[in-house]
């Protein structure tokens, strides 16, 4: 805290803003807030100039090299889940999707793809995989998946993703604006991984064509494919992810979750 009191005068009072890393707070003076954190990546100012978050209103650089940002503090709401289904998080997520600025960054601060041959190769060199195969006929079914549907994933327009698409991230301005907050796993991958997510565990299956309609594009049974393939692989790595931190109970709920992805696989190839 007292990076950002060093910054802002006396008068301010500044309050931990909640979060994983501890780094971000809210200052307040009078009627103005901010939203401060340090050692932002520089990503932030392109997504504040393209309106994808609040407004960036200054940056200071600190004797010891820390970087400390403050945002505009919006009146405002996360979402609700059913609103997850609304145009504006379709417009909000293609506008991303295409944002030459946005990639063009991303490369510039040195990210690079990960292609899906690469991430399932990754996947099967974990050595706790094999044990999961044996114990869990879903994690078995669901390495099966990943290898049949594995070229469907290829040759696809890659693009800025958000990698954490939650309606809590998703905020809602008293102008009606919506704002995607919290870009640390920003990454260059396939924008499905994105509004797959989205149609997945927030949309009703009657409305997911429409949905797609309202984002710029058609359903069709590889797009589908492609979609669980992502979401069947994220969440293998995250069971993996808690296996190896012993936090058996996460792993028992991903598990469930993957047998409801593998059940939704093959009651679609029937």
């Amino acid at each position: 805290m007292e990076w950002f009191q060093k910054i802002l005068s006396e008068e301010w009072n500044i309050l931990p803003a909640g979060g994983l890393t501890g780094d971000a707070y809210i200052a307040e003076k009078d009627d103005k807030r901010l939203f401060l954190k340090r050692n932002s990546s520089p990503f932030l100012a392109v997504l504040s100039a393209e309106g994808i978050v609040p407004k960036l209103i200054w940056t200071r650089r600190m004797e010891n090299g820390d970087v400390i940002t403050a945002q505009e503090w919006l009146d405002g709401r996360t979402l609700e889940r059913d609103e997850m289904k609304h145009e504006r998080v379709a417009e909000l997520l293609y506008k991303i999707h295409h944002s030459s600025e946005l990639l063009h960054m991303l490369m510039r601060l040195g990210k690079r793809p990960k292609t899906s041959d690469q991430r399932l190769k990754q996947l099967r060199e974990y050595s706790v995989v094999h044990s999961l195969s044996e114990q869990h006929k879903e994690v078995r079914q669901a390495i099966h998946i990943l290898t049949e549907f594995l070229p469907m994933t290829r040759n696809t327009k890659l693009s800025v993703c958000h990698g954490d698409i939650d309606h809590h991230n998703l905020i809602l301005d008293q102008s009606k604006r919506i704002y995607l907050v919290d870009w640390e796993n920003a990454k260059i991958a396939d924008p499905i991984i994105d509004y797959g997510h989205v149609l997945k565990w927030y949309i009703p299956k009657t409305d997911w064509d429409d949905w797609l309609n309202l984002y710029g594009i058609e359903a069709n049974a590889n797009t589908l494919k492609r979609m669980y393939w992502y979401l069947i692989i994220n969440c293998l790595e995250y069971i993996i992810w808690h296996l190896l931190r012993h936090e058996h109970h996460k792993v028992a709920k991903r598990l469930n979750k993957l047998k409801e992805l593998t059940d939704d696989v093959m009651t679609m190839l029937i």
